[in-house]
């Protein structure tokens, strides 16, 4: 503050306190004022066009809940196990996303804390966190960042066109104690994020990807782009293996015992290829629209991928205990807790978000990823309350009863 006119230090400024958000999309606009162009519109974007960007908001918005009254929902029970070991008290996870140090210096360790919850990873408040193969941490130090692993965390992976070092992380993440893999199956090149090219992306230089620094032929992620591209399209297009197809997946099989999931299936013919091949679960995902653009919204492919998983006609007694025990998750767009109840009632076992936890990390880094999920968490708790279902059977029981295309409430 500045002297007055007499020379005295007059009171010091008042400073404008920053409201606390009350929601995912307050978060959202605080980053766009905060974070550099370069890191919010690496995360924010989508591809080409962005139709299906806005598309996987959207068809949740169209999606209408038709509540049940006179139930006692004085007790809620949200808690699930997913892949038969992970027991969560939400069925509310967070999904892989890259380089979360450009929103935060603690990056990935803040949000394993984020998620280990009151009791360090012990307690049943614990989130399920799906780590990224390029995360700008070590995939050991993330697991070491809260007491006790902070919580059941899966791995996310690439497979590179070296197998050599596609089973060097496979071997790490058993080690750490990861307890699956999510094996990304919808990037045999990158989609074209013109917000990307526009700023010459590339991982800034004071920051690496933390699981290659024994692998230097894989490289940093911060050389700069060739050509009409950026940083990481070029690093995808030199590392990442198009080749990919299902013996793909049955090699993996065979030389790890963790459990796969498979993320990226949008196609019920895909969907069952994955159960027959052994997939432990599917990931319905579009990359949070960063990858095909006009592909449709996750929500609305979902039901099909659901009926062709767990109900298809024909299926043997043994075919059908097999599908059955294949988990199913959903990402893309997932913003309220009512989209939650959404994805449920359709069929999901759980679902994942992404961008809104580096929103909450660009404000607040742990503390802000913990509020985000606590929002979340507060808003579907609610949502199931006012809908009238007591636990997630009930939502997945009678969810198709409930969420009905508002097209069609219009015509009831």
């Amino acid at each position: 503050h500045k002297p007055n006119l007499k020379g005295k230090m007059g009171p010091p400024p008042v400073i404008p306190s920053v409201p606390r958000p009350v929601n995912l999309d307050d978060y959202k606009s605080h980053a766009s004022r905060i974070l550099p162009k370069n890191a919010y519109d690496y995360y924010a974007s989508g591809a080409n066009d962005q139709i299906t960007l806005s598309e996987n908001r959207a068809a949740f918005e169209r999606l209408r809940i038709v509540p049940r009254v006179l139930r006692d929902v004085s007790s809620v029970d949200c808690s699930t196990t997913l892949l038969g070991t992970a027991r969560v008290k939400y069925p509310i996870c967070v999904a892989p996303t890259a380089m979360q140090r450009m929103a935060h210096d603690d990056g990935e360790k803040a949000t394993a804390r984020a998620c280990a919850g009151s009791g360090g990873g012990n307690g049943e408040d614990a989130t399920l966190m799906c780590l990224s193969s390029w995360s700008t941490t070590s995939l050991e130090d993330v697991m070491n960042a809260a007491p006790s692993g902070g919580g059941p965390k899966w791995f996310q992976l690439y497979v590179y066109k070296s197998r050599d070092v596609t089973l060097d992380l496979v071997r790490r993440a058993e080690r750490a104690g990861y307890q699956a893999l999510a094996v990304t199956v919808d990037t045999p090149v990158l989609g074209k994020r013109e917000n990307d090219v526009r700023n010459q992306f590339a991982l800034p230089s004071h920051l690496t990807m933390g699981n290659f620094a024994d692998h230097k032929e894989v490289g940093s992620g911060s050389d700069g782009p060739g050509g009409n591209s950026s940083g990481l399209a070029s690093y995808v297009a030199a590392q990442i293996d198009p080749s990919l197809t299902w013996d793909t997946i049955r090699w993996l099989k065979t030389v790890t015992s963790l459990p796969i999931v498979l993320k990226g299936i949008m196609s019920p013919a895909d969907a069952i290829l994955a159960v027959n091949v052994g997939a432990d679960g599917i990931w319905v995902s579009n990359h949070g629209a960063r990858q095909l653009d006009t592909a449709p919204a996750t929500i609305e492919v979902l039901p099909g991928i659901v009926k062709a998983v767990r109900g298809a006609a024909g299926v043997g007694a043994s075919g059908s205990s097999k599908r059955n025990k294949c988990q199913i998750y959903l990402d893309g767009g997932v913003n309220r807790g009512t989209d939650v109840f959404k994805a449920l009632a359709l069929g999901a076992d759980a679902v994942f978000i992404g961008r809104p936890v580096l929103w909450g990390m660009a404000h607040s880094g742990e503390g802000g990823v913990r509020h985000v999920l606590q929002l979340l968490q507060n808003e579907f708790e609610m949502a199931m309350r006012l809908a009238g279902c007591r636990s997630l059977d009930e939502v997945q029981s009678e969810g198709k009863m409930m969420v009905i295309h508002k097209e069609i409430i219009s015509r009831l």
